[in-house]
């Protein structure tokens, strides 16, 4: 087990003063120029997304345990708590001491390694009155391989041409759902309304939602709508979840565009233990990852950014691991690009620890730290600036003309609020990377530090500075 040294998180923030998805998406239709049609619920605007891994989060490993870090995390500048699955596990072909969270046995109970349907209850209700949201993550693609509907329902289940059950990827403590069946859609939408009935959950998080019909989410979320305005967030990278059903999808592509940067940078110590060859590519890969979702993604869609989560985090390398000295860039790229930031369990302390999957592991020392102050500073920044409204219009996002292509810079508009960012995305100094048509900041100051901004005539490696209307 590794924590990063508070020498190196000084030198982090000096420059500041799925896993790739289970299956590749087919080639889609654009739906830029289309609009969705999802009211999104008024506090996704600033939203700042904590996923919660109650194994790990907390001494006793349970909902009572969370419940007691909720202050915390409060003040950390969190306003909405995903809880990765609390229902029941299956036994059967368990994976591990515990078996994996995504292999559900019941979706109308708590988990009791998590403690009982009331201390969920009480969990949420506590969460609502410190101005905090709740969504659960949910599996309506398949269920563990001893769930209740196996017995009382079989016929809810997808089989092969050998009349066989059927275990999605390499998932084989899990059975995959049968969804032209109309009986197990509405069972699973009695599911869903359950959750938001009987608890007041504020929406879900869908794991693999791309390989659940289309035409399904669009139903359960306009029903479950009319119950409450609730957030329905898609682990999936699908442009057209978003025009009907999800208010918001996974950055995926994104994510593996930082991690290619940092790999082209020598940065990402990851790749280089695993010997990955990752694409080549630089800060010019971002605004061109940008504009062709521009043209897929209906207006007013938003994505969820990350430099980690519970996939990357347990499989793909902790976040130290894969941006080293570039994760202070990388981090706030997440948080000043279009989209929703999210944070994972143990992040706010710079916790350089791989979770274990399927058993109970070191639970993180939540002593705040230099990296504490630095995420509190950039999700206070997500409150106070309009700019950075996820549901801004795309329009109110401009890159700036740069000389070096490892150099990424642009502004953020809404009104009279401004944001502008400059990152170096290399680990070489950036000389001069505007050339002779350095951009205006009158009237700005530099976020980090509350001087009058000033653009470096240089920026050091990694260098990274962010200019707001005061």
């Amino acid at each position: 087990m590794k924590k990063i040294t508070l020498l190196a998180l000084s030198a982090l923030l000096l420059a500041a003063p799925a896993t790739v998805e289970a299956k590749k998406k087919a080639k889609e239709p654009a739906y830029g120029n289309q609009k969705t049609t999802v009211s999104h619920p008024d506090w996704l605007r600033d939203a700042v997304i904590y996923e919660v891994n109650l194994r790990q989060g907390s001494p006793t490993r349970d909902l009572k345990g969370m419940q007691r870090q909720l202050p915390r995390l409060k003040d950390l500048g969190v306003d909405v708590l995903w809880l990765m699955p609390v229902h029941p596990i299956s036994e059967k072909n368990r994976k591990g001491e515990l078996g994996s969270y995504y292999a559900v046995q019941d979706y109308k109970k708590i988990n009791p390694e998590f403690g009982s349907l009331e201390d969920f209850k009480e969990f949420v209700r506590t969460a609502h009155s410190l101005g905090m949201k709740v969504i659960i993550d949910e599996v309506c693609n398949h269920t563990g391989g001893d769930n209740v509907w196996l017995a009382s329902n079989p016929d809810f289940y997808a089989k092969d041409k050998a009349g066989n059950l059927i275990s999605p990827f390499d998932w084989t403590d899990t059975y995959k759902l049968d969804y032209s069946n109309p009986a197990t859609r509405r069972a699973m939408t009695d599911a869903l309304r359950f959750w938001v009935e009987e608890t007041d959950i504020d929406g879900y998080r869908c794991d693999v939602a791309m390989e659940v019909p289309t035409d399904y989410w669009e139903e359960a979320a306009k029903e479950l709508r009319t119950i409450k305005p609730i957030l329905m967030l898609a682990e999936a990278s699908k442009p057209e979840l978003t025009l009907n059903a999800f208010d918001m999808d996974y950055n995926w592509p994104m994510k593996d565009v930082f991690n290619a940067i940092s790999a082209t940078q020598g940065a990402n110590e990851y790749a280089k233990a695993k010997n990955q060859s990752l694409p080549t590519m630089t800060a010019k890969d971002i605004l061109a990852l940008i504009e062709k979702q521009n043209k897929e993604y209906p207006q007013g869609a938003v994505s969820m950014n990350m430099v980690t989560n519970h996939d990357l985090n347990s499989w793909e390398g902790t976040e130290i691991e894969r941006f080293g000295p570039a994760l202070g860039a990388f981090a706030t790229l997440s948080y000043t690009l279009p989209g929703v930031p999210m944070m994972y369990t143990g992040q706010e302390v710079g916790y350089n620890h791989a979770f274990e999957f399927f058993k109970h592991d070191t639970v993180p020392d939540y002593t705040a730290n230099d990296i504490t102050v630095f995420y509190e500073m950039l999700n206070s920044m997500k409150k106070k600036h309009r700019a950075l409204d996820a549901t801004n219009p795309r329009e109110n996002f401009t890159p700036l003309s740069v000389t070096d292509e490892d150099v990424i810079a642009f502004t953020r508009v809404s009104g009279d609020d401004k944001v502008m960012v400059i990152a170096n995305l290399s680990g070489e100094e950036a000389k001069a990377p505007f050339g002779d048509n350095t951009p205006s900041v009158a009237g700005l100051v530099d976020y980090f530090t509350g001087a009058a901004a000033a653009v470096p005539e240089a920026l050091a490696p990694w260098q990274y500075v962010v200019f707001t209307s005061k």
